[in-house]
């Protein structure tokens, strides 16, 4: 687990080093826009949603029913931890996305206004400097899908909240997939991780920076509420079999 932390920590920690940003690499209006599109998707609310579940379904089925019930709670843990994270360091760090600073190197956006607005004037705002990219002649063209996704993502970049998703819950998952003896959703959910750290900067959603610091904090959460889970799953057990003895004398008493 460690070792592939590393490795998905290592594709932005390079791209940091050069100083290179992945935006604007593709073609936007591209099939494969399109594709990184639905994979950054995954990690976005309510589809984020329904990745969990699909994840736990795998698990309840994989998993013994002690195993099962840690990852339940240790991913229950981990989700609440980066999503108030995350909350917290956005407006913090107060990061614009490569796709707003690169309106604005256009004259289409003044960042500092935009990120000062509430976030359905912001929506408005970035409509209209899409509208006006639309109306001139621009190298950078985006699909349907791309656009849609620029007008729902306003908020500020750092720290990417999509990687930190994918790294917790990979994490987590993998963890008790590997105890079990089951080598292959790990595998696949390290390719998920990376390929969302991709979409996420080649979009122009999120700087390099932003997508090293959140494998680096969501594989921490992930380890943390591993410990967490594992120190407190036999008290919690202990608490239930008592719950379950004292319910079961009450029933008898009646």
């Amino acid at each position: 687990m460690i070792f592939g932390w590393a490795i998905l920590a290592i594709i932005p920690a390079i791209l940091l080093l050069l100083n290179t940003s992945l935006f604007p690499l593709i073609p936007l209006d591209s099939m494969m826009a399109n594709l990184l599109f639905w994979l950054t998707s995954t990690g976005t609310a309510p589809y984020g949603v329904a990745t969990v579940l699909f994840i736990l379904l795998l698990s309840y089925k994989s998993l013994s029913k002690p195993q099962f019930a840690r990852l339940f709670l240790a991913i229950s843990l981990g989700m609440c931890a980066t999503l108030s994270i995350n909350n917290y360091l956005k407006p913090y760090f107060y990061e614009p996305r490569p796709n707003t600073t690169w309106l604005a190197s256009q004259y289409l956006l003044n960042t500092d206004h935009f990120y000062s607005l509430p976030k359905t004037q912001r929506k408005a705002e970035i409509t209209s400097a899409l509208d006006k990219l639309e109306g001139t002649y621009s190298e950078l063209t985006l699909s349907p899908l791309i656009k849609q996704h620029w007008q729902h993502e306003v908020g500020f970049a750092f720290p990417s909240g999509h990687t930190l998703f994918a790294l917790t819950l990979t994490m987590i998952t993998s963890y008790y997939f590997l105890l079990a003896g089951l080598f292959a959703l790990p595998c696949l959910l390290v390719i998920w991780s990376v390929g969302m750290g991709f979409s996420r900067m080649l979009l122009g959603m999120h700087w390099p920076q932003d997508v090293l610091a959140s494998t680096i904090l969501g594989g921490t959460i992930g380890l943390l509420s591993l410990f967490v889970i594992h120190i407190s799953f036999p008290y919690l057990t202990m608490i239930h079999a008592k719950l379950m003895s004292k319910r079961k004398q009450q029933t008898d008493t009646q």
